[in-house]
């Protein structure tokens, strides 16, 4: 990862645009609808350090050369982070391409290298982000508290927001009609989480690009992962990075089982077949066991 991607709450937020013309027009259309507040400037006023006072972001779009170094200057004198419009080398941070859907953003980044690329990519991932998923978000928002109130331990908390998240509550909030949504929410919470946990497992040898589709989805959905240590890294970074890591001599079939049974979807990465034994026990136990093979090499 060549750089860190972060998203930066804009409520009460001032952000300074100085230049003119398209390319500081294109900046503002960015933060249109968004709380934050901004700041045009043009002409010598752009150079003065007090202009960015207070800002956490400052664009900065101009074909001059010298307008762009005394602007940027300015804005770094006064502590603000400056995007200089195609000048990468001139910028403390680059703009994604952005997916706006309210409280749902997704940004593609390049940094700076091919803004083209991620415009396209940003268009072959937009069309999978529903419209109503900004909505979906707003309802897990307002429900935040009540939820973590209800389900103090994070096992349970996750079960019960991955069963929510396909549920009627997330259903109606997509329709729009927010005042169901939110009932329907306080009422399976009211029951708590009912899936059930998982133990899959996946092979680990790679390459990655043999996995199939259900096996890249477990690895991304995994609660707690354990590997063998010859597992391929490729396959490894394609699980949650917050995923609970545990060792494999630690994941016995016992330790599968409770974990299974508090709701986690547990992903076992081997690089050779599962055991039959290990198999058995998880199945007398009544844990849902899935083994999801590599696809075959064609």
């Amino acid at each position: 990862m060549d750089a860190f991607p972060a998203f930066i709450p804009l409520h009460g937020a001032k952000v300074v645009i100085a230049g003119a013309g398209e390319a500081a027009e294109a900046k503002a259309r960015l933060f249109a609808g968004s709380p934050a507040t901004i700041v045009r400037l043009e002409g010598p006023a752009a150079f003065i350090a007090g202009s960015y006072a207070g800002a956490i972001l400052a664009f900065i779009a101009t074909e001059d050369e010298l307008y762009a170094q005394a602007a940027s200057r300015a804005a770094r004198a006064a502590g603000v982070l400056v995007n200089v419009v195609d000048r990468p080398a001139m910028c403390d941070f680059t703009t994604p391409s952005v997916i706006d859907r309210g409280e749902v953003v997704a940004a593609i980044g390049t940094g700076g290298a091919s803004p083209m690329l991620a415009a396209m990519l940003r268009n072959d991932i937009e069309q999978r982000v529903p419209e109503g998923a900004g909505r979906v978000a707003a309802l897990f928002r307002l429900l935040q508290d009540e939820v973590r109130a209800a389900l103090p331990e994070l096992p349970a908390r996750r079960a019960f927001l991955r069963e929510a998240l396909s549920g009627p509550a997330a259903d109606a909030a997509k329709s729009g009609d927010m005042e169901a949504a939110t009932r329907l929410l306080r009422e399976a919470l009211a029951k708590g989480p009912s899936a059930q946990g998982k133990v899959q497992f996946v092979a680990g040898r790679g390459p990655a690009d043999l996995l199939t589709l259900r096996a890249s989805r477990a690895l991304a959905a995994a609660d707690v992962l354990a590997a063998d240590a010859q597992a391929d890294p490729e396959i490894l970074a394609l699980a949650r990075r917050d995923a609970e890591r545990l060792a494999p001599e630690a994941a016995t079939p016992d330790k599968l089982i409770a974990l299974a049974a508090s709701g986690l979807r547990v992903v076992r990465v081997i690089c050779g077949p599962p055991a039959a034994a290990d198999l058995q026990v998880l199945a007398a136990a009544g844990t849902a066991i899935e083994v999801l093979l590599a696809a075959p090499d064609t």
